[in-house]
């Protein structure tokens, strides 16, 4: 005997949606003949991220022990078993997502490949479920979604000891089902008739409207039969879109004045609609609260603060709008929430902790991105728009000086900046590439037209995965980028970050575009005049037939090299070539003038620390993306260091920031 669906209570956070559980449990069992990938998707607003939320709590161990499994149908619960991985990519690039995953399974790879290769290797299937594919991404026009499908999800769908489940986008999903064998992938959009659930709708519309799950008391909540009425007149008109549904049960309890329960066609069919119903029930002009919201829909990463609504939307309206926002908190409420602080940096969180001291510090959103799409797809020029919104915010830096800027300001501008089509013409001010948050920064920089990037966004583009990867603070982005200028042959931008005045562990002195070196030595050349100054020098032991090396085995070569090396000698404070040096003259620092030095080297594979002897304590540490090759520190704190890419000095500034990388 088979019961019926109506013998079952519906999940308490779902409230329906019984086929797509029954889906995804068949999943989750691995039942024969369940595909082993499945796509989640719709249209934004389709309530694809409460679904999975809902199918998460039943795949948790401990949480699914609050759940009434025994009510259930349990064709919708799946088995009891290990809770599966669930990487969450909103905010992060496509790299970064990978990197999450790879943590999580512990996994041994040096390179993106070796992530699939080591999961592809295991010998137990192993479970993933990506929620929000959309929201990836710390920049919204760069197109971290589609990068992520393609250069993480496609590959890892391949993989067949990978189940996954993922909440992708439709065209997306499209294109990822497109690219696997058939019968792998099995593609539910909540919008179609077979996954659709109208009944659903019905029921949450009438939970939301009643004050016993905290519904304001109104006539048309109190009294049962005009609640549930309107209740099935809400889900009605909604279509297939739970959003719709939230916000006309918004619209109204937050502004009930002037509602008529029984004028349905009052009630929205669409996100559009519900925004200018709403607006014009409490006579505003429709596009009044679209400008107001314009800067929600367009700002990036957590959410707008505050203080700087009123200034964005009068720059999109071009006219003031300060008035209109200060008036209009019951206009706008219905579609706005507060943000929150998830992705922030240390600065960034030590800022929050600073603002609150005064006062607080408020983000606005969006309630759903769904809303973003439809305030942004209303604008008649968006590029224009952005660049209206990054000027104004331009103008908020004081004295354009990035240290004092708005967090929101120094960290988001560059998003803005890239869909307004400005990113180029920004990004040559050290100040900037020293403060802004290197993650959306470096996204941005990364989507620009490389054509239209000038020397400095090169410089900053090659240094950037370094920034990211250590999680770099303002001084040491500094002094990494300091280096990475010289080495570019950028010595004013070098400047430009030193005179920001944040007190940098070394000076770059100068720098060798000069690969395999595998000895570098300080010394110094016996000098000329009365009295005779000896001439500090870097020697450096290159490959055989690098210009201006002298190959060994000439008169004055360096005994027991190697034939196929030769040296180079060469400044060690001033950029100059000694080219006809003799070998023999050059004078190298005694052990017991090593020993008495002020300052100490000691050096991994990636890494160099220079350390205040008397102190015990680092003064400078330099890290690289490429290996160090040789290193050597003269007495009076020049570092001397060669990598794959070449050789440079450093004069470290024993008195600076201390501990730089």
């Amino acid at each position: 005997m088979t019961s019926s669906a109506e013998d079952y209570a519906p999940h308490p956070h779902i409230g329906g949606r019984a086929a797509v559980l029954r889906a995804l449990t068949a999943w989750r069992g691995a039942v024969p003949g369940a595909p082993r990938v499945v796509l989640l998707t719709g249209d934004s607003g389709s309530g694809s991220s409460r679904l999975l939320t809902g199918f998460l709590m039943l795949c948790e161990p401990d949480y699914r022990k609050r759940l009434p499994l025994d009510e259930l149908d349990p064709s919708t619960v799946p088995p009891d078993l290990p809770a599966p991985a669930v990487p969450a990519p909103a905010g992060l690039t496509a790299a970064q997502f990978l990197w999450l995953l790879a943590d999580h399974y512990e996994l041994d790879a040096a390179r993106a490949e070796d992530v699939f290769t080591e999961l592809a290797a295991r010998d137990e299937p192993v479970t993933v479920v990506v929620p929000d594919v959309d929201r990836a991404g710390p920049v919204r026009s760069a197109d971290e979604p589609a990068r992520l499908v393609r250069e993480v999800l496609a590959p890892l769908a391949a993989t067949g000891t990978v189940r996954l489940l993922a909440e992708v986008p439709r065209a997306l999903a499209a294109e990822l089902a497109g690219s696997l064998a058939p019968g792998t992938v099995q593609v539910i959009d909540l919008d179609a008739p077979q996954w659709a659930d109208p009944d659903g709708l019905v029921l949450h519309a009438q939970a939301a409207l009643d004050p016993e799950f905290g519904a304001p008391e109104l006539p048309f909540t109190v009294v049962p039969s005009t609640r549930l009425a309107l209740g099935a007149a809400i889900g009605r008109r909604a279509g297939t879109s739970p959003l719709v549904v939230q916000l006309a049960v918004n619209c109204v309890l937050m502004a009930p004045d002037g509602f008529d329960p029984a004028d349905e066609s009052r009630l929205p069919t669409s996100v559009g609609e519900a925004l200018d119903l709403h607006a014009k029930r409490l006579g505003a002009d429709p596009l009044t609260l679209r400008l107001m919201l314009a800067p929600l829909a367009l700002s990036e990463g957590a959410g707008l603060p505050a203080q700087l609504w009123t200034r964005l939307a009068s720059a999109v309206a071009e006219q003031d709008m300060s008035q209109a926002i200060a008036g209009g908190m019951l206009l706008a409420a219905p579609f706005v929430q507060p943000g929150d602080d998830s992705g922030e940096t240390d600065e960034d969180a030590g800022e929050r902790e600073a603002d609150a001291a005064d006062g607080g510090r408020t983000l606005l959103r969006l309630l759903h991105p769904a809303i973003a799409d439809e305030i942004r797809a209303g604008l008649p020029d968006v590029r224009a728009t952005q660049s209206r919104i990054a000027m104004a915010l331009l103008e908020t830096v004081p004295e354009q000086d990035w240290s004092k800027a708005d967090p929101y300001v120094r960290d988001h501008i560059a998003g803005h900046t890239l869909a307004a089509g400005l990113l180029p013409q920004l990004l040559t001010d050290p100040g900037l590439f020293v403060h802004a948050d290197p993650v959306p920064l470096r996204a941005a920089v990364e989507a620009a037209p490389v054509g239209e990037l000038g020397a400095p966004a090169r410089t900053y583009m090659r240094t950037a995965p370094l920034l990211t990867r250590t999680q770099a603070p303002a001084t040491m982005r500094a002094a990494l980028l300091e280096t990475a200028f010289v080495e570019d042959g950028l010595p004013e931008y070098a400047d430009g970050i030193h005179r920001l005045g944040l007190g940098l562990p070394w000076q770059t002195l100068w720098s060798l575009p000069v690969s395999g070196a595998s000895a570098v030595t300080v010394g110094s050349l016996p000098g000329s005049g009365e009295p005779a100054v000896p001439v500090p020098v870097a020697v450096l032991v290159v490959p055989a037939g690098t210009h201006g090396a002298m190959p060994v085995g000439v008169p004055g070569g360096v005994p027991g090299e190697r034939g196929d090396s030769a040296v180079l000698v060469h400044g060690l404070v001033h950029p100059e070539h000694f080219g006809d040096a003799a070998l023999d003259q050059i004078t190298r620092p005694s052990d017991d003038e090593r020993a008495a030095a002020p300052l100490g080297l000691s050096r991994g594979a990636d890494y160099l620390r220079v350390w205040d002897r008397a102190r015990q304590e680092v003064v400078a540490a330099l890290i690289s993306d490429t290996p160090f090759t040789a290193a050597d520190l003269s007495p009076d704190g020049v570092l001397l260091l060669a990598t794959e890419r070449g050789v440079k000095a450093l004069r470290v500034l024993a008195g600076g920031a201390g501990l730089a990388s």
